[in-house]
């Protein structure tokens, strides 16, 4: 129990500690959301996927184990939600809104900085949760905008909108500068740590910014409910079997046990409010999963130190 809290409070704790305070500048200031996104996407989370690649090596094997379990994770999310949908007896409408809400998990300004806290001292950890964005980022945009919109883009322009963005620059650049060893001049290096460094408060006071837009109400109805339920507690279940079938294990197998676990992700809510399907029923779907899972969390990163060494 002592070690339970010690999780919380140094770990947990220190995120919703920059959710509150994100929440309460923007209360009193009004910061220009989108422009503080952009500078997320574009500056900040790009220098971070390319100090943490450019630093870590990943065996060709334990980047095939990655692939599979991701694949593996993500339908059995799919086929999971959409059965639910069904059991639930939910609308066309309010279907894609909960099947996104399942599949689309907080792996960028919230799984990045939580994966940077927990392994400080093991770049894999933060490796393997940069492959998981870049998985996320790909289903976003494929299966998350087909629920909401299917004849909108065609593939060609979903795949063009994916290639422009900067993660994606950052990743293969990293990769091969990794690969081939190739020093990088101080001159360039010290502002990238610097930005790099920033990532976690920037990403963390401007979710906590972008969730005090969201309305809360008193009452869940039982599409957030269930949604919650399937995305914080049935998800890192599910993930816990497919790690065991894999037989995976150490900070590889913590990675991704605890990845498994993040909060619905805002994409679910920014995709479904531009395209005004149920936007208010999957914005109160990411409030309500950020808000519990702090408390999730919590425990399936105790459970990862108790299961994986």
């Amino acid at each position: 129990m002592n070690y339970l809290s010690m999780i919380f409070f140094q770990i947990v704790a220190p995120i919703l500690v920059l959710l509150v305070v994100g929440a309460g500048l923007q209360r009193k200031f009004k910061f220009n959301l989108k422009a503080l996104s952009q500078l997320i996407t574009y500056c900040f989370m790009p220098a971070a996927v390319f100090v943490n690649i450019y630093e870590t090596s990943i065996e060709m094997a334990v980047l095939g184990q990655i692939t599979i379990f991701i694949i593996l994770f993500i339908g059995s999310q799919m086929v999971l939600s959409h059965y639910l949908a069904k059991v639930l007896g939910l609308d066309q409408k309010e279907s894609a809104v909960f099947k996104n809400s399942v599949v689309l998990i907080n792996s960028g300004n919230y799984g990045i900085p939580v994966a940077q806290m927990i392994f400080v001292t093991q770049p894999i950890g933060v490796a393997i949760q940069v492959i998981l964005v870049i998985f996320q980022n790909v289903t976003t945009y494929t299966y998350g905008l087909y629920n909401l919109i299917s004849s909108t883009k065609s593939g060609m322009a979903i795949l063009k909108d994916f290639l422009k963005m900067p993660i994606i620059h950052a990743l293969i650049i990293g990769t091969i500068l990794n690969m081939l060893n190739v020093p990088i001049p101080q001159t360039f290096r010290i502002p990238l740590d610097h930005i790099a460094d920033g990532f976690i408060a920037v990403a963390l006071i401007t979710l906590g910014a972008q969730l005090s837009q969201i309305e809360m109400r008193t009452m869940l109805n039982k599409t957030i409910f269930v949604s919650c339920f399937t995305r914080l507690i049935i998800g890192p279940a599910v993930a816990l079997l497919i790690i065991y079938s894999l037989g995976l294990d150490g900070v590889v197998a913590q990675s991704l046990f605890i990845a498994s676990a993040f909060p619905t992700s805002r994409n679910s809510s920014s995709l479904a409010l531009e395209y005004d399907v149920e936007s208010a029923t999957a914005a109160q779907t990411v409030l309500f999963s950020t808000i519990i899972s702090c408390l999730t969390v919590t425990v399936v990163i105790y459970m990862s130190t108790l299961l994986f060494t």
